[in-house]
């Protein structure tokens, strides 16, 4: 009980303190940011490459699944184009320079590049995908009630230097703090419910999967990884661990993005955004990408 306890308790103290930083630095980038620029612009109306640039920004910014949540509702909330979203939401904690450096020094840099290209590519594909489909539509209105206006740029402020960097960083932080109440009970049970499996789930159950046929193992393994919340840079040096115990490449890979790509705590601040069907979108989409990689994995380095 003690170590749920304290993995609960991190857990959570490192979600807040995550969610509030990055809520905090998206709403300050929102003042510098115009959405009618003409890269953005150019972007909408070239649905390909609005989701590759969502894939992209994911592939650069070091950020855990529940941590890419506030920068994925900073670009709903200024209408980015919904493909960009969510590219970036698949992207972001399975696909970062940390993850690919990592999987060059443990496994190669043949294995790191063909992971880079799967991740992008089914990252760029699940956001059209959805977008194709009217997902945009199976979303939560998440403007911040009782917020401060959130329309205005930089350039629109008044007053000098320091009294429009006051209004910047205050404006930042109240709407920082209202997005975090909103889904601060979703994050205590999110957190709560993987503490348990974290503490609770043992390392034999994975290790199962490896005498399993590939066929069932990779979608096994992809499903074991979804409910924990580990980071994907923690997964690539456990997985030396299990690749010594005969668990193959396509398992792996498999495990590292479910495990990456959602989690409980994710998955429960999500459901203060997403409808059930745009979450069982997003939940398939995770799977199928680690299924897709895992399969790929298997075909060329098996």
């Amino acid at each position: 009980m003690p170590s749920f306890l304290l993995e609960f308790l991190k857990l959570t103290f490192e979600l807040i303190g995550l969610f509030f930083v990055i809520s905090f630095l998206v709403g300050v980038g929102q003042f510098f940011i115009n959405p009618k620029s003409k890269i953005f612009t150019f972007s909408r109306n070239n649905k390909f490459l609005s989701a590759c640039c969502g894939a992209l920004l994911g592939g650069v910014t070091p950020f855990c699944s529940c941590s890419t949540i506030p920068l994925f509702v900073g670009f709903v909330k200024s209408k980015a184009p919904f493909s960009t979203s969510i590219a970036f939401l698949l992207a972001s904690p399975i696909m970062n320079p940390a993850i690919i450096t990592l999987m060059g020094v443990f496994f190669g840099i043949k294995t790191a590049i063909l992971y880079g290209l799967c991740t992008f590519i089914f990252a760029v594909l699940c956001g059209l995908v959805l977008e194709k489909f009217g997902f945009e539509k199976e979303i939560y209105d998440i403007s911040i009630t009782g917020g401060k206006e959130e329309s205005q740029m930089w350039s629109e402020l008044t007053g000098t230097f320091g009294m429009r960097l006051k209004t910047v960083i205050q404006t930042s932080i109240f709407n920082s703090l209202l997005l975090l109440r909103k889904v601060f009970p979703y994050l205590l049970v999110g957190t709560a419910i993987g503490a348990l499996i974290h503490g609770f789930l043992p390392v034999s159950v994975v290790q199962k999967v490896g005498g399993i046929p590939a066929w069932f193992s990779v979608p096994a393994a992809a499903l074991i990884g979804i409910p924990l919340y580990i980071r994907t840079e923690t997964i690539i040096p456990m997985a030396t661990v299990l690749q010594s115990v005969g668990l193959g490449p396509g398992v792996l890979v498999s495990l590292m993005i479910g495990g990456g790509g959602a989690s409980l705590p994710e998955v429960s601040l999500l459901s203060s955004i997403f409808t059930k069907k745009m979450l069982a979108a997003f939940l398939i989409s995770v799977f199928a990408v680690a299924c897709a990689t895992g399969f790929i994995f298997n075909s060329l380095l098996g």
